[in-house]
C-alpha cells in the first residue's frame, strides 16, 4: 500500500507530465520519408541521372493509408509535429500508470472475503 508521501509524488509527477504536454506545438501522426530516383539519362546512357530528393508524408487517414508530397520548406515543421506526437504518446502512457498508481492509492477497493479451509 502507498502511503500519503508517495501518493503526492505520484501527483507531482503527474502534473510534471501535464506541464510538459502543454509545451507541445503542433502534433500530427505519420512518417516523413526522402526519396530521390535514379534514372538512366537518355542523352548519356552510360550516366545515370538523379531526381530529387522529394519528400513524402504518409499517415492513416480512415483506416487507409495517404501520401503527400511535400515541399523541402515543409520538411522541418512537419518532422517537428510528428516528433511532437511521439513526445505526447509517450506522456499520455506515463500519466495513464500514474493515474491508475495514484487512483489505487487513494480509493478504497472491494474487501476481500475470508476463505474457509
Amino acid at each position: 500500500m502507498i502511503n500519503k508521501k508517495q501518493a503526492d509524488e505520484l501527483k507531482r509527477r503527474y502534473e510534471r507530465l501535464v506541464a510538459r504536454l502543454a509545451q507541445l506545438g503542433p502534433i500530427m501522426q505519420g512518417t516523413i520519408t526522402e526519396r530521390t530516383i535514379t534514372k538512366k539519362d537518355p542523352r548519356n546512357p552510360d550516366t545515370p541521372k538523379t531526381i530529387g530528393p522529394y519528400y513524402q508524408w504518409t499517415f492513416k487517414r480512415n483506416a487507409k493509408t495517404v501520401t503527400v508530397n511535400l515541399s523541402a520548406a515543409q520538411v522541418k515543421p512537419f518532422q517537428r509535429a510528428i516528433d511532437n506526437n511521439r513526445k505526447l504518446e509517450i506522456a499520455l502512457a506515463q500519466m495513464r500508470e500514474l493515474s491508475c498508481q495514484i487512483l489505487e492509492a487513494t480509493t478504497h477497493g472491494v474487501q476481500r472475503r475470508k476463505t474457509n479451509k
